[in-house]
């Protein structure tokens, strides 16, 4: 087992403004001198996918996890659980982000990467209680069909043993569960192959070749893309023409677009985690155009959107979990993991819109405490809560 700095400490150091140069150099100047320094390629990996330099990561943490396959993080005094997190290779979305979860914990995170070819698990460190953070993408899901196989005659406490449930949150897999749903509504999603995607753009095909798209204005995206990125609205097929010649990618989600601005105009949305069953207020942001992300928010610049998100954060049990209870019953109901989290809205009919569902979705409390200083004690709350799922579970393995 190799020790680590690890993501919740590399990252906080970036979010904090602090010199990483120094920790960079130190890291290479080990693995120059040892190529063999699994921990050093790791956390340089870790370096590399904060900053950006994606293939640079995956380089690096290929060379890391052909040294070793489990990594320790020790948080806190590290005299609480010791916690068995079965994870994917990839940037930060490849996993939950267990990490930032536990980062003012006192356990012990033991990382064990698997793979589509990982032949048994007879290789795990001993622990207290396993978690399985493998989230949904093209690139896990043969790593989930594994763990589903691995897992099957598990004996002993463990959370999100769903890999089969983990890999129907796709899009499209999340919009086809919740079709049913009452008082859940998500856009319709279909995947789409870039030759019928061409020839709704020349004109061949209509908008409805794509299951439930009726017409234009739609969105569309690359798979497997999050963020934003790539996502585009499209009014018309010259600006479909344009986004094909912008992205060369084989597959596409094309999904109705919905409009969920309120009536000031601006867009509201709303990141919340479930820990058995209960929600959590994570952020929420609020932006002028309808593509919203935390990071393209700007909510450090306008001091109205952080009051707003502090009133939203802070009055969640009292306020919105109250009107989406029925909303948030039907998802528990509807996926039946231990721990997921979606991306929401709040439409004018009071429904909630789902844009997305799974265990991959950033959750932290990294923010600038003097810019956000509602946050803290909210997600305190969200990170107890997750702690304490893992030791009631740990508590129960006389039972196995």
């Amino acid at each position: 087992m190799v020790d680590i700095i690890g993501k919740a400490k590399i990252i906080r150091s970036i979010y904090e403004g602090r010199d990483i140069v120094p920790l960079w150099n130190d890291l290479l100047a080990r693995v120059t001198a040892d190529h063999s320094d699994a921990a050093a390629l790791f956390d340089l990996s870790i370096i590399m996918n904060s900053v950006g330099q994606k293939s640079e990561a995956a380089i690096a943490q290929r060379a890391a996890l052909r040294l070793s396959k489990t990594y320790r993080l020790t948080f806190g005094r590290g005299s609480g659980l010791n916690v068995l997190v079965f994870v994917a290779k990839g940037d930060f979305t490849a996993n939950a982000p267990i990490e930032l979860l536990l980062e003012e914990s006192n356990v012990n995170v033991l990382l064990h990467y698997v793979d589509a070819n990982t032949p048994n698990l007879d290789d795990i460190p001993n622990h207290d209680i396993a978690f399985v953070a493998v989230a949904e993408s093209t690139d896990n899901l043969p790593v989930l069909l594994n763990l589903e196989r691995l897992l099957r005659d598990w004996r002993g406490p463990i959370m999100n043993n769903a890999p089969r449930v983990v890999m129907g949150l796709s899009r499209d897999g999340v919009a086809e569960s919740l079709r049913e749903a009452v008082a859940v509504v998500t856009p319709a999603i279909a995947r789409i192959p870039r030759n019928v995607l061409q020839d709704i753009a020349d004109g061949v095909l209509g908008p409805e070749a794509a299951a439930g798209i009726a017409s234009y204005p739609f969105i569309v995206r690359p798979l497997d893309t999050h963020a934003g990125h790539g996502m585009e609205k499209i009014v018309d097929p010259r600006q479909l023409l344009g986004f094909l010649e912008a992205h060369p990618d084989p597959l596409f989600y094309i999904a109705s677009f919905i409009d969920y601005s309120s009536e000031d105009g601006k867009f509201r949305k709303q990141r919340i985690a479930f820990i058995d069953g209960n929600a959590y207020a994570s952020h929420m942001a609020v932006s002028e155009h309808r593509m919203v992300h935390y990071q393209n928010a700007g909510m450090s610049h306008f001091e109205d959107r952080r009051a707003e998100e502090a009133a939203w954060m802070t009055r969640f049990d009292e306020d919105f979990a109250i009107r989406h209870a029925n909303a948030f019953a039907e998802l528990g109901r509807c996926f039946g993991l231990d721990y997921f989290a979606i991306d929401c809205a709040e439409l004018p009919d009071g429904r909630l819109l789902v844009f997305e569902a799974d265990v991959g979705m950033y959750v932290h409390c990294m923010d600038s405490a003097e810019l956000f200083p509602y946050k803290g004690r909210v997600m305190k709350k969200l990170f107890r809560a997750f702690e304490a799922a893992l030791e009631q579970r740990a508590r129960q393995r006389d039972q196995y």
